[in-house]
């Protein structure tokens, strides 16, 4: 399969029936600034690239969204809740992000895209959603490049420390993403001075 835009991304995923139901029923929350991210575009994405028939599983469906209004946890989880309602199962997972800075020990978040930019790869920094107008958008504040080309790259956030680094370094080792799709290409931080 060819892809080479982020058109060809949005077609890709409009074309899968059950990845466009799991956006309607995120979108039935009407969450500010939500996307649904990671993993869940990126292993399509891959999957479509090498010819995989069946989709690889993900071990969720990460659907954030920004409010600085409401940053009580269970908020998230009654969320979460209200989407197993719809779709029983799908392994939902639901964070703000107006309250993750304080999770991950950082300078807070401005948007949903601003953490997205922040993720670890940059193969993972991204999000599809459906606007007001029920049209597939996709965010992808480091680029489409990588993804398209099969390389797991670290995103530039994650280069900054050492501790970033071996968060990055860690979930290369952990998530084993070169035995599910083989024709990526893993890149390594070099030992960093930060």
């Amino acid at each position: 399969m060819l892809l080479n835009t982020e058109e060809d991304i949005i077609a890709l995923i409009q074309r899968d029936n059950e990845m466009m139901e799991i956006l309607n029923a995120a979108s039935e929350l009407d969450l500010p600034d939500w996307w649904i991210c990671a993993g869940f575009v990126r292993s399509k994405i891959w999957d479509a690239l090498h010819g995989f028939e069946e989709r690889t599983k993900t071990p969720d469906v990460d659907v954030i969204y920004f409010d600085d209004t409401s940053m009580d946890e269970a908020v998230e989880k009654e969320l979460e809740n209200e989407l197993r309602r719809m779709l029983p199962g799908i392994p939902w997972s639901v964070k703000n992000e107006a309250r993750m800075h304080v999770v991950n020990y950082i300078p807070p978040y401005t948007s949903s895209e601003d953490a997205i930019s922040k993720f670890p790869e940059t193969a993972t920094a991204l999000g599809v959603k459906l606007d007001k107008r029920n049209r597939l958008v996709l965010t992808a504040p480091c680029g489409i490049e990588d993804v398209l080309n099969l390389q797991l790259k670290p995103t530039a956030y994650f280069t900054e420390t050492k501790e970033r680094a071996a968060i990055y370094e860690e979930r290369v080792r952990k998530k084993n993403w070169k035995g599910i799709w083989d024709r990526i290409t893993v890149h390594h931080i070099v030992d960093h001075e930060g």
